[in-house]
């Protein structure tokens, strides 16, 4: 019996993120319509366009649930850009000699 209620539970939370991604389209679509300029529009585009890949993101890729592994990946991710931006200026710094 449990085991039903925790699949409706599932079911619904998946019927309410469908129901938000075909809202947030029919938003997209609709922000067409107002006839903004093209800077505000492609702000108000991207804002809804990140609200729609952070849902798919969380509820279909099931990363609300491995939440250690995505900091661990994002820490490594950082960590790296760092490196590749030091190593320009370390070998400005630090010229070798051929």
């Amino acid at each position: 019996m449990s085991h039903e209620i925790d699949i409706d539970k599932h079911v619904r939370t998946y019927l309410f993120v469908f129901g938000s991604l075909l809202a947030l389209t029919f938003i997209t679509v609709g922000i067409s319509y107002l006839h903004l300029s093209v800077v505000p529009a492609i702000g108000l585009a991207l804002a809804v366009a990140t609200v729609k890949g952070s849902l798919v993101a969380c509820y279909f890729m099931h990363l609300l649930s491995e939440r250690k592994l995505i900091y661990a990946v994002m820490l490594l991710t950082v960590l790296f850009f760092f490196f590749v931006l030091l190593g320009p200026l370390v070998t400005e710094t630090n010229p070798i000699e051929l």
